[in-house]
């Protein structure tokens, strides 16, 4: 009498030859939109697979490591074709348009940049664009120090702001988020923080792109000081 079928089929020998950290990890990520990350689990991973969670612990030992290589294939999708500016491109210009990249390929991903957030990438993609970075930096006149920890300051900024930006999409509390302009406006006494009610229009504006611009020139701006006036 046949065995019930339960969804997965068992780890064969031609299975796992096929099974990679690169095809786990590109599964996963096309779950993210499905479960989120607090749902992603090698359980399901091997079900997307059709192998049981055991046979993927040979490519990965836990879930670490998973978003590790998650966050390498977004990294890699974000920077593909990056090269060093053309001329008569600014740095501020080449470092805005990678930082959006990685910003947008993050935004396709359901909790993207919470994935990415402290993971450890290092592939020699990673230590390319940083190289490309801080080559173009000292090209403007950077010294090697205020380029290395321009680096940081920049991917930090994309990756939280894109956190926060995910977060306040309100997909965690369903049909009830809080993250809107008129309920959030109406938990303001006006009376006891009049400044911040005159404000509210642009402390919850929805338009994330423009609120991405708008810190990111004051993250280049602040490079830029720190160039021009190395002893203030």
């Amino acid at each position: 009498m046949p065995k019930p079928n339960s969804g997965v089929t068992p780890a064969t020998e031609k299975t796992t030859e096929k099974i990679t950290a690169d095809t786990i990890a590109s599964a996963a990520l096309d779950l993210l939109n499905e479960t989120g990350l607090d749902g992603l689990t090698m359980r399901r991973v091997g079900e997307r697979l059709g192998v049981r969670a055991a046979a993927l612990y040979w490519h990965i030992k836990n879930k670490q490591q998973l978003l590790d290589a998650m966050a390498q294939i977004m990294f890699t999708e974000a920077v593909d074709g990056l090269e060093a500016p053309r001329r008569g491109v600014t740095w501020q210009d080449w470092a805005s348009h990678w930082a959006g990249q990685l910003r947008r390929t993050m935004l396709r991903y359901r909790d993207g940049a919470r994935v990415f957030a402290g993971t450890d990438i290092t592939s020699p993609v990673m230590y390319r664009i940083i190289e490309l970075t801080l080559r173009t930096l000292q090209d403007a006149g950077f010294t090697l120090r205020d380029a290395a920890r321009g680096f940081p300051a920049l991917l930090h900024y994309t990756v939280g702001f894109t956190i926060e930006e995910q977060a306040r999409a309100g997909l965690a509390y369903g049909d009830d988020s809080p993250y809107q302009p008129d309920p959030m406006a109406e938990t303001i006494d006006a009376a006891r923080f009049p400044l911040t009610a005159e404000a509210r229009g642009d402390l919850f504006d929805l338009d994330t792109d423009a609120n991405f611009e708008h810190g990111l020139r004051v993250i280049l701006a602040g490079l830029e000081h720190t160039h021009l006036n190395p002893h203030s």
